[in-house]
């Protein structure tokens, strides 16, 4: 009941999204103008885009997927270990479409309008970003902007590649990526059956010295969504902790044992974090910190596989699925 709850729910998304997109449906030639709906109001492309631009954080994955080299895009700023701006992931796809590196934007700061303005684009691709409505504003008077459909910082990777491939004027392209994506995860989740039905709980910004406090992405989050994509469920715990448009929540560590539902404890840290939780008398009585189901991702490319992109999923899976199954092997067998 519950797969057949989802398949309705992203068949209702996806009838909404076609909708909004001037009813472009797979298979049909795509006709403009095209019109997306999206939190800041309505965009209108009224002819198919030839220079593309993207911003924040993994957008242009989808344009590159598509077999389409944007102009310019935002320089990675985690995960990038050689320093040249783009993910493993990314270089790869570039040489297989025999592209040079594209302008890369600094985000360190916030958006740098004047560099996208520089490319010239005919549309800024932005599903999944925290565009301010300030943001918004500055960058459509350069080009039609693709924002996100609901909340900053929470648009799951399909409604990235729907949003993105609409504004591409390519949304039966984005339809059949998706499919292939999600063959390929579940083909790599089918390898690992000891997943299926833990409770996971995404862990944030912690310091190791200051335990005092305990930072975690709410069911907004793309990495929380992705946790179903996985075969995992979100907690009762985390689900009430979630306030809507809010991808990221904080409690005391004095509230910790309200977290006694979770299974599998997923962070961005090292070992040392990891023993800091061991020790701290408050996390420690964490039932899952106690079993030692932690799974802790460093700042490499690896580190970025939480949180799913149209060309990382393939890219880093198996690993990061076994991390989580390795975590989840900690757990005491249930009685059958």
């Amino acid at each position: 009941m519950q797969q057949i709850g989802l398949l309705v729910a992203r068949l209702a998304a996806l009838y909404l999204l076609l909708i909004s997109a001037g009813g472009v449906l797979a298979g049909e030639e795509t006709t403009y103008p095209i019109t997306i709906k999206h939190a800041f109001g309505t965009t209108v492309i009224s002819k198919k885009p030839q220079r593309v631009a993207t911003v924040a954080w993994a957008n242009h994955e989808v344009p590159l997927a598509l077999g389409i080299v944007p102009v310019g895009f935002a320089a990675a700023n985690f995960g990038d270990d050689d320093g040249d701006g783009l993910l493993p992931w990314v270089s790869e796809r570039l040489a297989e479409l025999h592209a040079d590196k594209p302008r890369l934007f600094d985000e360190g700061d916030g958006i740098d309008f004047e560099a996208v303005a520089a490319t010239e684009p005919d549309v800024i691709l932005a599903a999944y970003s925290g565009l301010s409505q300030s943001d918004y504003d500055t960058l459509s008077q350069i080009a039609p902007v693709v924002a996100y459909p609901q909340a900053p910082w929470s648009t799951d990777w399909r409604e990235m590649i729907r949003y993105n491939s609409a504004g591409l004027g390519m949304s039966s392209e984005g339809e059949a990526l998706i499919r292939k994506i999600e063959a390929n995860i579940a083909q790599t989740v089918a390898g690992f059956p000891q997943l299926r039905g833990k409770s996971a709980m995404f862990i944030t910004h912690l310091n190791a010295s200051d335990l005092s406090t305990v930072n975690f992405y709410t069911t907004n989050d793309s990495r929380v969504k992705f946790f179903a994509d996985l075969g995992l469920k979100s907690p009762r715990s985390v689900t009430e902790a979630s306030i809507p448009g809010k991808f990221a929540g904080s409690v005391s560590a004095e509230q910790i044992d309200s977290f006694d539902d979770v299974d599998l404890v997923v962070t961005y840290g090292d070992q040392q974090l990891l023993a800091a939780l061991r020790k701290n008398p408050l996390t420690a009585r964490m039932p899952a910190v106690e079993r030692g189901a932690l799974v802790a991702l460093g700042r490499n490319p690896l580190g970025t596989a939480a949180n799913p992109t149209p060309l990382s999923i393939s890219w880093v899976l198996k690993d990061y699925v076994a991390l989580l199954a390795e975590a989840a092997g900690a757990l005491p067998r249930k009685p059958q």
